[in-house]
Parts: structure tokens; sequence; C-alpha cells
């Protein structure tokens, strides 16, 4: 794992909690979470919320929970499952997935619910909770596919880009590979199964793609 350097660590429970579908809870403690924006440390996390806020404070919940189906349940593009830009639909997912369990695992971090260790929320969650800067390290070393979130995000216009950028200013820049690595799956899009091959990859390995009820 690549050091973060000492960095200060970003609010990761709020850019969790608004990274997650925008259900009654979410949005009936908008009041709440306003607050908890407001008292943050100045600095480019705190303005990045604060950008978000403005457009999740104001914004009808239904129209909320139909922008977030768009953009993350059915768009390949802007998936919060971040080892599919990097890994696709390949096997090569499966093994980083089950590192993902192991490493949560041994920091005493149970992974609840039906989500995969990859999904940002959970990463995340891990991230605030974990020891001594472990899960901030575990988001660095997947700092290719947060880029890559970002820029579809950016491309689209969604309010959301803003969370992925509140992430992003507690991690290092992209070093050389991995800017490499971005411009060449701009390219080419995420790696394919080459051997083996099956119709579809394992139904736990999958991104969520089916809409929110």
């Amino acid at each position: 794992m690549r050091p973060t350097g000492g960095r200060r660590q970003p609010p990761y429970k709020l850019l969790s909690l608004l990274l997650q579908y925008p259900d009654e809870e979410i949005c009936g403690a908008r009041a709440e979470l306003a607050q908890a924006i407001r008292e943050l440390p100045r600095g480019p996390e705190q303005k990045a919320l604060e950008r978000f806020f403005a457009h999740f404070s104001v914004t009808p919940v239904d129209e909320l929970r139909q922008q977030y189906v768009a953009t993350f349940d059915l768009q390949k593009r802007s998936s919060l499952y971040l080892t599919f830009y990097t890994e696709g639909d390949t096997r090569k997912r499966g093994m980083a997935l089950l590192r993902l369990k192991r490493l949560y695992a041994a920091a005493g971090f149970r992974l609840g619910g039906r989500e995969l260790p990859d999904y940002l929320p959970v990463m995340l969650e891990f991230a605030e909770l974990a020891p001594a800067g472990h899960g901030a390290q575990i988001l660095a070393e997947h700092r290719t596919g947060l880029e890559l979130l970002r820029i579809h995000l950016r491309e689209s216009e969604s309010p959301y880009v803003h969370l992925i950028e509140g992430v992003c200013a507690g991690l290092p820049g992209l070093a050389l590979p991995e800017l490499e690595s971005v411009r060449r799956l701009l390219q080419e899009g995420p790696p394919n199964e080459e051997v083996g091959l099956q119709p579809f990859a394992p139904p736990e390995v999958m991104p969520s793609m089916g809409a929110r009820r």
C-alpha cells in the first residue's frame, strides 16, 4: 500500500451517506447533514460537500431518487463499484473483491448487508473506522477507478461529482502509472475475460444494474 502522507482525514462518514441511495432516512436527515457540513473544518472537502448539498437540499426527494438511479444504477460508466473500472467482469475482479473482504476482516470490520466490498460507500465507511489510515490507503489503491468515476460524472454534469472530488481531496495525486491507466481505460474500457469464457460473470461480482425500489 502507498502511504497517504499524513493528510487530514476527509469526512468519510458524510461522504458515504450522501453517496448512498437517498432513502427516507437520509432525506429525512437533511437538516442534520447540513449542520454537520457547516461544522467541518474549512477546506476542499467541506467546499465539495457544500456544492453537492446546495443541490441535494433543495431538490424534491422523488427527483433525487430518479437522478441517483439514472446516474449509478443504469450507467456502468459511473458505477460505484470501483474494481469494475480496472478489472471489468473478469475473474481478477473476484480476487480483488476477496482481498478487500479479507482486509476488512483483518481490521475487525464486518461487511453487512448485500453490498460488495468495492462499493464506494462501503469503502468510505471502512475508511472512517479503520485504524492508522488503512482505509485511506485502500482508497488510494483504487485511485484510478475514482478518477474514471470523477471524469464520467463531470462529463455528465452530475452534482455527485462534488462528492467524488471530496473523496479525492484526501488522497495523493495521480501517479504517472495511474494517469497512463486512466488514459488507457478511457479509450478501451474495462478488461474482458479472455480465458475460460462464460457469458456473464457470477452475480456476486457484477455491479448492481437493476432499478431500485
